[in-house]
């Protein structure tokens, strides 16, 4: 008999990535472009490889949905940005949106990343 799934909330995986030492949360700089606040690094969309998106729906409000990008880059090095989802974003424009849409996409199993 499959053991039920564990219900993830946005807290749960932030504590589950700061555990890791992945609790670098990247920000979307003046110059349109996602930095890492610990190291100062500057990335490009080719820069990076989302390698799992984790999404959150409120119980009752579609305002409360979210988003968890985790992102690695060539070095190894990984870290994430988060954003409401949808007509709830956090960021004006369509900077942001057409930053992430030239970021490639692999799916990881959660597991192997929390493990």
């Amino acid at each position: 008999m499959e053991k039920p799934s564990e219900m993830n909330t946005l807290s749960n995986i932030m504590e589950k990535l700061r555990l890791k030492g992945l609790d670098d949360e990247f920000t979307l700089s003046d110059h349109g472009k996602l930095q890492s606040p610990k190291t100062q690094k500057i990335y490009n969309p080719d820069d990076l490889t989302i390698i799992k998106t984790f999404r959150f729906e409120g119980e009752s409000d579609p305002s409360d949905s979210s988003v968890l990008y985790l992102m690695e880059d060539a070095a190894g090095n990984m870290g994430y940005v988060i954003d409401a989802f949808g007509a709830y974003s956090n960021h004006e424009g369509p900077a942001f949106d057409d930053f992430l849409k030239k970021i490639p996409v692999t799916d990881r199993d959660e597991q192997e990343l929390f493990k």
